[in-house]
């Protein structure tokens, strides 16, 4: 494919200066996780255990949480302060992973399924294509960080204080989940499903839209626009 084609698809498609730009984006991002992950842990804890205590064996009925006041107010008297930052760390590496590794795999397979693409003139291939890519990211960033947001959110409901606690790190999770219920206590398919169709819609739509506005067809998409759609998409394609 000649004239304009060969040049969209040299904007369009990952380049050796993405790299540079990725290091960057990669650090600021990882920072910025870092940050955002601590100041938010407690909200999210509390989240979590409002979501889950229902199914919950370690939680006696007539103690479960009636609702964020609640929750906020026993937690510390029960577990302890800094137990709001229960399963932080494995939250922070899972959030900086994520992004950085989802970013990484659908730059590789937009290659493979836009290859020779007009971004601009075939709109369908680009979509298609656009969804293909987003969605093998999805599932090969999550078979990697899967471990992760499992543990994440063992351990933010795991109640008790001190010995009392179920699980006492990262490994002790993975080795008493798996002795008990071997592969299938993980939930991994499932998930996998999900994340197959979320990421698909958010990075494939997310990509194809941005081609479109566009002017050439190039990533140049200004920041305002790369915004609004992601806010856009986040909201019809919910995850956490």
């Amino acid at each position: 494919m000649g004239g304009l084609g060969d040049t969209v698809r040299r904007d369009y498609l990952p380049n050796a200066n993405d790299a540079t730009n990725f290091l960057k984006d990669l650090t600021l991002g990882a920072g910025a996780a870092v940050v955002a992950k601590t100041i938010i842990a407690p909200i999210e804890r509390v989240k979590l255990i409002l979501q889950l205590q229902n199914a919950q064996e370690t939680i006696a009925v007539g103690k479960r949480y009636k609702g964020m006041l609640d929750c906020f107010t026993r937690i510390p008297i029960e577990q302890g302060f800094l137990s709001f930052w229960r399963g932080n760390l494995v939250n922070i590496a899972r959030a900086c992973s994520q992004e950085s590794l989802g970013f990484a795999f659908k730059d590789f397979f937009k290659i493979w399924f836009l290859n020779g693409v007009d971004v601009k003139k075939d709109y369908w291939h680009l979509t298609a294509g656009n969804l293909g890519a987003g969605a093998a990211s999805g599932v090969a960033t999550y078979c990697i960080i899967y471990p992760l947001d499992f543990v994440r959110t063992r351990l933010a409901i795991d109640m008790g204080k001190g010995t009392a606690r179920e699980f006492s790190g990262f490994f002790d999770c993975m080795h008493k989940i798996f002795k008990h219920d071997g592969l299938r206590g993980f939930g991994f398919w499932p998930s996998l499903q999900y994340i197959f169709l979320y990421r698909g819609a958010y990075y494939g739509l997310f990509d194809t839209a941005k081609a479109q506005l566009s002017k050439y067809g190039s990533n140049d998409i200004s920041f305002v626009y790369a915004f609004l759609i992601g806010q856009v998409l986040k909201i019809f394609s919910f995850d956490d």
